[in-house]
């Protein structure tokens, strides 16, 4: 169990604390684009509402939206037949709307638009003859869902370096390759690089597909972590880009901890520490960036940075079946 908050101390005889804020951080446009949809829906068609799996990886937007009548739900048998369900950001196989256009349910796809541009490219690789090697995290909902949009058997799923090496295709083989878009910069450019040194006539999208998001945090982590020596990330456990910003941090070097509120913060963790960094997966909303903030100022008297990495204008359009 964490340490109480220490609350006898004045704020001079706290001790002083550099905290580097990374920006971009939190929300973005892919998930404003989910929790959006989830409220305009319950705006026009009442609650309840029902979401297919968490519509994104954070359990304080999940609880919020649950307040407001949304309930989460695993598979669509769970849902009745006359109720409205919204696919989650991470997306779906292809045969969720199907069931859910043979079943005559009103659905509403929040998958994120750079996802489901992913989906296309698999259906234009199958079209062109070629397997796909996806390069993702086993289990993960939109390597299950990427994976469902073509049939069984045409795309293989590879994590590492040495998935690669045990491969059975032949080096001539027509093959392409995709990647889930929340994964590490660098592990997967690890990963690719070993793809094309093994089928040199290998294709890859135009464009990577780790999104602008996800790379732009890992980025942000790249800049402040040297400087710091704790890195403190907001996410969720299951959330595979909040992983990776931790994993960014300790590869260079600096100690982080992932924690989902800050609760989580054991006061110990900031014995020593002179610079602390902090940033959030895209799942986490900015009220939970400043609870941490306003957290760590009750441990020490906080002197707060913000270290820009890229600035991001990008916003998605929400499906025309809820602006119309």
């Amino acid at each position: 169990m964490n340490a109480p908050f220490p609350t006898s101390e004045t704020a001079a005889e706290r001790k002083p604390l550099n905290l580097l804020i990374a920006a971009p951080r939190g929300f973005c446009a892919g998930v404003d684009r989910a929790i959006e949809i989830v409220e305009k829906a319950l705006e026009r068609y009442g609650a309840p509402v029902y979401v297919r799996h968490e519509i994104v990886h954070n359990k304080y937007v999940v609880e919020g939206l649950k307040a407001k009548g949304a309930i989460f739900v695993e598979e669509l048998d769970e849902v009745p037949d006359d109720a409205p369900v919204v696919f989650s950001a991470h997306g779906v196989p292809k045969k969720v709307p199907a069931e859910a256009q043979r079943r005559k349910l009103l659905y509403v796809d929040a998958t994120c638009p750079l996802v489901s541009k992913v989906h296309r490219q698999a259906e234009r690789q199958i079209e062109k003859g070629r397997h796909i090697i996806f390069i993702g995290h086993e289990g993960h909902p939109e390597v299950i869902g990427t994976m469902g949009q073509v049939e069984p058997g045409q795309m293989t799923l590879v994590e590492t370096i040495e998935d690669v090496d045990k491969l059975p295709f032949e080096s001539d083989e027509p093959l392409a390759y995709l990647t889930q878009t929340t994964l590490s910069v660098d592990d997967t450019r690890e990963v690719i690089e070993a793809l094309e040194w093994r089928y040199p006539n290998i294709r890859g999208p135009k464009a990577e597909d780790i999104c602008y998001a996800t790379s732009n945090r890992q980025a942000a982590v790249k800049d402040l972590a040297p400087d710091c020596d704790l890195v403190l990330v907001i996410g969720a456990p299951n959330s595979s880009n909040s992983l990776r910003l931790v994993e960014v941090s300790e590869r260079l070097g600096t100690p982080a901890k992932l924690i989902q509120r800050a609760g989580e913060i054991d006061p110990a963790w900031l014995e020593g520490v002179e610079t602390l960094g902090l940033t959030a997966g895209a799942s986490a909303p900015e009220v939970l960036v400043r609870e941490v903030v306003d957290a760590i100022g009750k441990l020490r008297n906080v002197e707060e940075r913000t270290i820009t990495a890229a600035e991001e204008k990008m916003v998605f359009k929400l499906p025309r079946q809820l602006t119309e």
